[in-house]
């Protein structure tokens, strides 16, 4: 006959080997942490257009630049301040328009659509030198020394407008001696415009007079 320490000391084993069991059969698992990914962003990215003035009630010529908006690159329409002549006639004068639209600080609509600009003042198209090839624009700062997002908000807004060179390509250059580098806006610039702007291999060959 067993002594009755040793019998209770059994039967709670055996009731705790049931439990386990019991805990096993009805399929119990850890649960894991599940990556739904980034939250969306609640950013707009667009003007509503009851906040925007019609451009026919403002002076000046429309145009549409690139601004900044949760790290991507957003068209928006402006009114520059320039002569409709100039705007046809004076390419120059043109890009010195959009540049001037670029370096403003974003409206308030535009602020609350998430909108801003990298490209800071003073900041100006100098007339191109008689090596540099045709269509080429000199700006007062070096383009490789601005912000990446700031050149490529530039390069973008002159790419789709008058003030490009050919075939789409903006041909930007310096105050220094370096060569001007011709610019193309692709999709992966409007994308990550913090990334690296890609350039043509190739420039205009005929010279600027």
């Amino acid at each position: 006959m067993k002594p009755k320490g040793l019998a209770a000391r059994m039967a709670a084993a055996l009731a705790a080997s049931a439990g386990v069991l019991v805990l096993a059969g009805c399929g119990i698992r850890t649960t894991t942490p599940v990556d739904a990914g980034a939250a969306p962003s609640r950013v707009p990215c667009e003007v509503s257009e009851g906040s925007v003035t019609p451009q026919a009630q403002q002076q000046g010529v429309p145009v549409r630049i690139y601004l900044v908006c949760a790290s991507q690159l957003e068209s928006v329409d402006r009114t520059a301040k320039i002569a409709e002549e100039k705007a046809v006639d004076g390419r120059r004068e043109f890009a010195q328009a959009l540049l001037d639209e670029l370096q403003q600080e974003p409206s308030s609509s535009e602020q609350e659509a998430g909108l801003t600009t990298y490209v800071r003042g003073p900041l100006v198209v100098a007339a191109p030198r008689r090596s540099d090839p045709a269509g080429t624009l000199r700006l007062s700062r070096q383009p490789e020394d601005l912000p990446p997002a700031a050149l490529a908000q530039i390069v973008c807004t002159f790419a789709e407008s008058r003030a490009a060179a050919t075939d789409g390509a903006v041909v930007l250059g310096g105050p220094g001696d370096y060569a001007p580098r011709a610019y193309v806006c692709g999709a992966g610039t409007k994308e990550r415009p913090e990334g690296v702007v890609p350039t043509l291999d190739s420039l205009p060959t005929p010279s600027a007079s």
